[in-house]
């Protein structure tokens, strides 16, 4: 019999990294890094089913003991350092509609977003449905403006941007944002037919700098338990 859901929450953790060495094993603020992501997605209401994605048979324990589903254990040529995110998803699509269980809407959400929250996900996927999006990013106001950013021709500074107006004000520029990499909605059919996790109409999801640190070197871990300590573990919306 076909099962219809609407919405599989996928994490995506294999056992490699590169910057920071068993990154979604490491402890932060007492927890390990992807138990945050599992937390989040299990207290949000609009996620019918969370799973992980792993390569690593210890980073499964630790999931499944957080609370989220390990199906099953993730080939070795879809964990390698060129492997894509886009392939990981599909695979674990393909995984449950061989069992007859078909998903309407996913959601990727990386362990390496530990202050993304609950509140977070429940908010960008409203925002989705209200829209009718093809697809939808999580978002962050830029840290610097482009318009500030140099680059040097031979020993000359230069503006990055060939236009420059220097009675333009800081406070003058045009809010812009980039994509902070905690959540990504999209169609399954844009997913798994066009193999794109960005569709025509497609939405951004705001979300603060505090909540917005995407774990990538020590630095970041530092930075984020920092956060984490400071909140003591609690959603701040």
């Amino acid at each position: 019999m076909k099962k219809l859901d609407k919405c599989l929450a996928i994490i995506p953790a294999r056992g490699g990294s590169k910057g920071v060495l068993r990154k979604n094993l490491r402890l932060i603020n007492g927890k390990p890094l992807i138990q945050y992501t599992i937390e989040a997605a299990l207290g949000s209401q609009c996620i019918d089913q969370t799973i992980v994605s792993t390569d690593c048979p210890e980073i499964a324990q630790v999931s499944v003991e957080a609370g989220a589903m390990v199906p099953f254990i993730r080939p070795s040529t879809l964990a390698e350092d060129q492997s894509r995110t886009m392939d990981v998803l599909q695979h674990a699509v393909e995984f449950y509609e061989k069992q007859g269980v078909f998903y309407e809407h996913i959601i990727l959400l990386q362990p390496t977003s530990p202050l993304r929250n609950s509140f977070d996900i429940e908010e960008a996927y409203s925002l989705f449905l209200r829209n009718e999006a093809d697809s939808l990013q999580s978002v962050s106001p830029v840290l610097q403006h482009p318009y500030l950013f140099r680059k040097f021709e031979d020993t000359i500074l230069e503006p990055y941007h060939s236009v420059e107006d220097e009675r333009l004000r800081r406070q003058d520029l045009e809010e812009i944002f980039v994509l902070n990499g905690a959540i990504y909605i999209v169609r399954k059919e844009l997913l798994m037919e066009e193999s794109s996790l960005v569709g025509p109409r497609n939405c951004g999801y705001v979300m603060p700098k505090s909540r917005s640190i995407d774990i990538d070197d020590e630095l970041d871990l530092e930075v984020a338990e920092v956060y984490l300590r400071k909140t003591n573990g609690v959603d701040m919306t």
